[in-house]
C-alpha cells in the first residue's frame, strides 16, 4: 500500500461497522468536507442563475403571467440538476474522499454545471413551448439550422460530461476500495453505481451523435432520446438487482 493509500486508510475509524448505513453501505463521509460544501454552494448558485436569467422581478400582472410561462422549464431543469447533485451527494456520503483526483473531477463537474445551465434552460424552454403549442416555455429563436444543431450538441456535451464526471468519481472510489476497506456488499454497490451512471453517459453520447448527423427536420430526436432513460434506468436497476439476488442464492 503506497503512502496515499495509507493516508486514506488512516482517516477511517477503526470500527467501520459502527458507522451509520444507507442501504447497507457504511457511510464514511458523514462529516461534510470542504469539497462537498463548495459543490453544494455551486449547485445552489446554478439554481439561482436559472431564476435570475429568466427575467427581472415582475412588477405588474402582465409580466407576472409571462414569468409563469418559464415555470415548467425551471422545474425540469431543477430535476436534472437534482439528479446530478444527488449522485455527488451519495458518492460523498459513501466514501468521504477528498484526495487530489477526487477534487480535480469534482471541480471539473462544478465548471460543467455552471456552463450547462444555459443550454439546459434553453432546451427545456423550447420543449415545453413545442408541447404546449406556445402556451408555456419559450421559442429558441434560432436564426439558422446550424445554431439549432449547435445548441443540441452543446446540451449533449454538458449532460454527458456531468454524468461522466460522477461515473469517474465512483471509479475513483472503486480504485481505492482497498484503503477504503469496502466489504463485498459495498464493492457490489459501487460496481452497480458505475454501471448505473454508464446509462446517461451512453444516452448523452447517442444524443450528441444524433445532433451532428440527423437531417435538420429530425433534429428534435436528439432531445427526445433522453426520455429513453425512463425505461433504461429501471431496466438497469432490475437486472442489477436480479444479478445480486442470483449471486447471493
Amino acid at each position: 500500500m503506497n503512502a496515499r493509500y495509507e493516508e486514506i486508510a488512516s482517516a477511517l475509524p477503526a470500527d467501520l461497522d459502527a458507522l451509520p448505513r444507507l442501504r447497507g453501505f457504511r457511510l464514511r463521509g458523514m462529516q461534510m468536507t470542504r469539497l462537498e460544501t463548495f459543490i453544494d454552494a455551486s449547485f445552489a448558485f446554478a439554481i439561482s442563475m436559472l431564476v435570475i436569467a429568466a427575467n427581472q422581478i415582475p412588477d405588474n400582472i402582465t409580466m407576472l403571467l409571462a414569468a409563469f410561462k418559464n415555470v415548467p422549464a425551471f422545474v425540469a431543469s431543477i430535476i436534472v440538476l437534482g439528479i446530478f447533485w444527488r449522485g455527488h451527494w451519495v458518492w460523498s456520503r459513501r466514501y468521504g474522499l477528498e484526495d487530489g483526483m477526487s477534487i480535480l473531477i469534482s471541480w471539473a463537474m462544478l465548471v460543467t454545471i455552471l456552463i450547462y445551465i444555459y443550454p439546459l434552460k434553453a432546451v427545456f424552454g423550447s420543449m415545453w413551448f413545442f408541447l404546449s403549442g406556445g402556451l408555456v416555455g419559450q421559442a429558441l429563436g434560432l436564426r439558422a439550422d446550424a445554431e439549432a444543431r449547435a445548441l443540441f450538441a452543446i446540451f449533449a456535451l454538458g449532460f454527458t460530461a456531468t454524468a461522466l464526471e460522477i461515473l469517474l468519481l465512483n471509479l475513483r472510489a472503486w480504485q481505492l476500495r482497498v484503503p477504503l476497506r469496502l466489504n463485498e456488499h459495498e464493492q457490489l454497490m459501487t460496481r452497480e453505481e458505475i454501471s448505473g451512471w454508464s446509462v446517461p453517459v451512453c444516452v448523452g453520447i447517442i444524443s450528441l451523435v444524433l445532433a451532428l448527423i440527423l437531417p435538420i427536420q429530425e433534429l428534435p430526436w436528439s432531445g427526445w432520446v433522453y426520455f429513453s432513460m425512463a425505461v433504461l434506468v429501471p431496466l438497469q436497476r432490475f437486472f442489477q438487482k436480479r444479478k445480486r439476488v442470483t449471486g447471493e442464492s
